[in-house]
């Protein structure tokens, strides 16, 4: 009789012993999804109006809407926006380094619009961009070249001497390229404003998607990047 009173005592001892020595083994499981998940991205996008957001709200601007359409495809990237209106080529060049504060891991580098527009030496253009160019590589950060083209009414052999730039500096830098910005907006009703260049919301919505395929991969890149640093690091 005691012994089958005592029966379930025992049972549950025993039933807790192997919980206690199951409870650290559960424990030490890794937990793949946070350790396996991709690192975090800083952006720039360091440009003129076109990427601050001329006349918009602050979270209508390209960088604003890029950082929304990046996080709906599951990336955690901070696009920080450092676009200031009117801005040439030397312009940036000037403010480049305090743009690129630490931790800046990738830069959308869209500039050169406000050379054309003013008629400025395409030589001059292309020498300020490929110093920043230099500037960037040197502090680590990837590059994703935004290319601009010239107005039609500086003449043909302008334009010519300018939209080849891009490519150009590209191709010397091996840098990734985006051909031209305002693909598929400049001139389009309802995507510009009134002067027919400066992109509306939905106008700035067009730009990031048309951009958004070649912004994932510099993202990807510096991903790959940073977890190939991380695993090398690893005792």
């Amino acid at each position: 009789m005691n012994m089958s009173l005592n029966a379930p005592l025992k049972w549950a001892r025993l039933l807790l012993v192997l919980a206690l020595f199951a409870a650290p083994a559960l424990t030490m499981i890794p937990k793949q999804t946070k350790a396996d998940s991709p690192p975090s991205v800083t952006l720039v996008a360091f440009g003129d109006s076109l990427t601050a957001g001329y006349m918009l709200p602050p979270g209508d601007s390209f960088p604003s809407q890029l950082q929304v359409a990046l996080a709906a495809k599951g990336y955690k990237v901070n696009v920080i926006n450092a676009g200031v209106s009117g801005d040439t080529s030397a312009g940036g060049l000037q403010r480049l380094d305090w743009s690129m504060q630490p931790g800046v891991e990738g830069v959308i580098l869209e500039l050169g619009a406000n050379d054309a527009l003013r008629g400025i030496d395409p030589s001059l253009t292309k020498t300020n961009l490929e110093k920043i160019i230099s500037k960037i590589k040197q502090k680590g950060a990837a590059i994703l070249l935004a290319g601009m083209k010239a107005p039609a009414n500086w003449g043909p052999e302008y334009q010519a001497t300018f939209d080849v730039i891009y490519p150009e500096l590209a191709g010397k830098y091996q840098l990734a390229l985006y051909p031209f910005f305002l693909e598929g907006v400049i001139g389009e009703p309802g995507l510009t404003m009134d002067d027919g260049l400066h992109p509306t919301t939905k106008g700035v919505a067009e730009l990031v998607k048309r951009i958004l395929p070649q912004v994932e991969a510099l993202v990807k890149q510096i991903q790959d990047r940073k977890a190939a640093a991380t695993a090398t690091a690893k005792p």
